[in-house]
């Protein structure tokens, strides 16, 4: 399929070329169910994805069924295969996109929607499923983004919502059984298991003033309310994924030892929809640490989840580690802020130590406690001096604004903390340390307490960032921050309902495509594309909404309830704490009392 006397003319060939150690290549003609597994931006940073593995490995292991991956082609060799009219094409067997019988898209960022558009017409695919008949390949997605399907709601045929190793078997046996019968009547079946969402078999209505009156299912098949899948265990994790050619975003092994957070901050959307906890025992990550190293060749491995320092007994795990295998480089991300994560860092070897990077999140004890990230100034200020008179030099320091509730004190108080940890670095070590301070505006976001919540625009915006500029000018500290236009646009992505299809259809088709992308984002077609729709993102990302609007999502259970949302949206304007509910009582958030949300982590 692939013309290999282009490749010279592209960046990064191997991108493109396939074959690297532990793919998996299948006899296409004695294979009767292809799937492409398809990552919306560039090689390297899908091949740095734990989703994808995942499912290449489950469904490889089906004896009737193949997959095989695809990402996005950069921008030169877009260019190139439309040019000489190459069709998009998979890595394993290097067959067009619009030869296999399903294509699903994994969807964990807004940022990539126009992407998803733009490979499905690189590969000769209709890009609306209204455009599409049976001949054509079945479209799916999955992932976080996927709790709110509305926006991609005209291209997909099929969201799968929540945990996808569950119900992915499923999936397939439905598939098996309708495969050969009318496209609508395959939708059907397909919308009949639980956690499956088929949008156009449900119906939008609207209030005259744009707000959202409806979303009803129009055949029996369809759920009223979708509700997320759960593994109650993790399965076990691959541990011969496939090892890339070039470098890529993490390049290194990775193990999820834990999914989900109990930590409750209030703007965090994975902590919210990736309950509950559930963990990986001790002895299945050790040994499969050392497949992985066996099979791929790594020296590190990353021990993943979405707070690190809260898999239990974790520093013991470490000890085991390093005890079996002790020229193997560990990384430990997403710790906690605390001097035992530093404990835990310095438990590692030398060759596995990093820079230190902290949350704070915001400035003040107010506003932390405001978004449920219980940390004092006097404990954050006691780790920086922990980690300085142990002999770190340098720091990593997040922090949002814009906030609910914040204000420019707030926002002052991130420059006054900055100041008083580079004084502990300097008292501690006798040198000044360096200070990295890397600032985000904050985007509301489905399923959480802040989902209700208005973004600020532009002009509230700019004090803030003006303050942190000046107060933040200072020798010793890097401060950096993102662009609050692309905010914008991700806040109307993430809280957009149906009709904002058709602003991303328009985005692509006036060229936008890697978004995420700095050098890529096009701000103002962006703006053409929601007016050529007759839609104005404010309408989406600054309007705070009422707790009683039907939401564009609120059709999708992910499993907290709204009633424990809106409680913590009250307790947020009360400036008050929410307790980890796994050294505590029960908040009663809507999950069931399964046993791993009931496991206690280290005391």
């Amino acid at each position: 399929m692939l013309n290999n006397e282009i490749l010279h003319q592209v960046n990064r060939p191997a991108r493109y070329t396939g074959g690297e150690w532990n793919s998996i290549v299948k006899d296409w003609a004695k294979t009767p169910v292809r799937i492409a597994l398809a990552y919306p931006d560039t090689y390297e940073i899908g091949m740095s994805n734990m989703a994808v593995p995942i499912l290449y490995d489950i469904l490889n292991r089906q004896p009737d069924t193949l997959a095989e991956r695809v990402y996005t082609p950069w921008v030169d060799m877009e260019a190139l295969m439309r040019q000489r009219g190459i069709p998009l094409f998979s890595l394993e067997n290097q067959r067009p996109l619009k030869d296999f019988d399903i294509i699903g898209f994994s969807l964990g960022y807004e940022l990539s929607y126009t992407n998803v558009l733009n490979m499905l017409d690189l590969a000769g695919i209709p890009v609306r499923a209204v455009d599409r008949d049976d001949s054509h390949p079945l479209i799916i997605a999955g992932g976080s983004s996927c709790h709110n399907p509305e926006p991609m709601s005209d291209f997909i045929d099929a969201f799968v919502i929540g945990d996808g190793e569950e119900v992915l078997i499923e999936f397939l046996d439905a598939y098996r059984e309708g495969k050969g019968v009318a496209k609508q009547q395959l939708l059907k079946k397909l919308a009949a298991i639980p956690g499956v969402y088929v949008p156009s078999l449900y119906q939008v209505e609207y209030h005259s003033d744009g707000l959202i009156k409806s979303v009803t299912p129009t055949v029996s098949e369809a759920s009223p309310r979708i509700q997320k899948r759960i593994v109650t265990k993790l399965p076990p994790p691959p541990t011969r994924p496939v090892v890339p050619f070039i470098e890529v975003v993490h390049d290194r092994a990775a193990i999820e030892v834990q999914r989900g957070c109990s930590r409750g901050c209030r703007f965090c959307q994975a902590g919210m929809i990736y309950r509950p906890v559930r963990e990986r025992p001790h002895d299945e990550v050790i040994d499969a640490s050392g497949e992985l190293v066996a099979n791929c060749g790594y020296d590190e491995v990353s021990l993943v989840s979405l707070n690190t320092t809260d898999y239990a007994d974790i520093d013991k795990l470490v000890a085991k580690m390093n005890q079996r295998y002790p020229n193997l480089t560990l990384s430990l991300p997403s710790l906690r802020l605390d001097d035992f994560s530093i404990k835990l860092v310095e438990s590692l070897p030398t060759r596995s130590r990093t820079g230190l990077t902290f949350a704070p999140e915001a400035g003040s004890e107010r506003l932390r406690r405001v978004i449920n990230k219980n940390i004092t100034d006097e404990s954050l200020l006691k780790t920086a001096a922990t980690a300085f008179t142990r002999g770190w030099t340098s720091l990593k320091l997040y922090f949002m604004i814009g906030l609910p509730t914040e204000t420019l004190e707030d926002v002052q108080s991130i420059v006054a903390l900055v100041d008083k940890v580079r004084a502990e670095g300097k008292k501690a070590s006798g040198k000044k340390p360096m200070i990295r301070v890397s600032v985000s505006t904050f985007v509301p976001k489905p399923h959480t307490p802040f989902q209700w919540a208005a973004r600020l625009d532009e002009q509230a915006l700019h004090p803030r960032l003006e303050i942190l500029r000046q107060g933040l000018n200072i020798k010793g500290v890097k401060f950096s921050w993102h662009d609050p236009r692309i905010g914008l646009l991700e806040a109307a992505l993430s809280r957009g309902d149906r009709r904002t299809g058709k602003a991303i259809y328009r985005a692509w088709e006036l060229g936008c495509r890697f978004d995420a992308w700095t050098e890529h984002y096009n701000h103002e077609k962006w703006l053409q594309a929601f007016a050529d729709a007759g839609l104005e993102p404010g309408f989406y990302a600054y309007r705070e909404r009422s707790t009683d609007e039907v939401l564009p999502w609120s059709h999708i259970d992910a499993g907290v309830s709204e009633a424990f949302l809106k409680q913590e949206l009250r307790r947020a304007l009360e400036e008050r704490d929410t307790p980890d509910c796994r050294i505590s009582a029960c908040n009663t958030c809507g999950l069931e009392q399964t046993e791993s949300c009931l496991n206690k982590r280290r005391g």
